[in-house]
């Protein structure tokens, strides 16, 4: 079941994993093509080869025709209840969106990988994982070639925009990770290693459906 990942297509391409994906995608020598679907065109990428951007407001307006052709089709999409404002905004991004995203392959002979997050859980009393958990059952229920569900934990890197706690974190982390076992299976990945590890998935997965949890991104270097 594995396929070079010849034509790519991401949502959520200018996120933290999402911009360290599409940069590793463009070093990749079998893939011939990147489409980064924006709000609108990112400098960054215009600098990058093989990628191309498309262009759309709002990503429930993707249509199969938009997302026809690809053989892999990643989705980095996500926000956090603070950009989002309100549960049901965070909803309409988190699950509505990729959940569409989803939709519109079935039928198609794409592998489908989704950043999703460690403690995804459709039956968990926190929101946030509640609602990973939930797009997670809802993405295996659909009728889609191959898909990869990637579960990190807390993602080391810059992001462009500021998230006070989430630097706090990494700040303390930093400071203390010597004493961090790599066994600890709550310990923090690069943007790097995650998006590696959806490459990898990409490339090497055989079975059907298959989930990638946060220890097995961390044996990526």
């Amino acid at each position: 079941m594995t396929k070079t990942i010849e034509n790519a297509i991401v949502i959520g391409a200018t996120g933290l994993v999402g911009r360290e994906l599409i940069r590793q995608l463009s070093q990749n020598a079998q893939c011939a093509n990147i489409t980064a679907v924006v709000r609108q065109r990112d400098e960054e990428f215009n600098h990058l080869a093989k990628v191309q951007q498309f262009e759309i407001q709002d990503f429930l307006m993707l249509n199969e025709q938009d997302v026809s052709g690809y053989t892999h089709a990643f989705s980095c999409l996500g926000t956090t209840m603070k950009q989002a404002g309100t549960k049901d905004k965070f909803y309409g991004t988190d699950f509505v969106i990729n959940a569409h995203f989803a939709e519109l392959l079935e039928n198609m002979d794409a592998h489908y990988i989704l950043l999703s997050a460690l403690g995804a859980d459709a039956k968990s009393a926190f929101f946030y994982n509640r609602v990973k958990g939930e797009l997670e059952v809802y993405i295996k229920s659909l009728d889609l070639a191959c898909t990869s569900i990637i579960q990190p934990s807390l993602l080391l890197g810059q992001r462009r925009e500021h998230r006070v706690l989430e630097e706090g974190v990494q700040k303390l982390y930093q400071r203390f990770s010597h004493l961090v076992p790599n066994t600890f299976r709550f310990k923090p990945v690069t943007a790097a290693q995650v998006a590696h590890t959806m490459v990898d998935a990409a490339q090497t997965q055989t079975e059907k459906f298959q989930i990638y949890d946060n220890l097995r991104i961390q044996k990526t270097k």
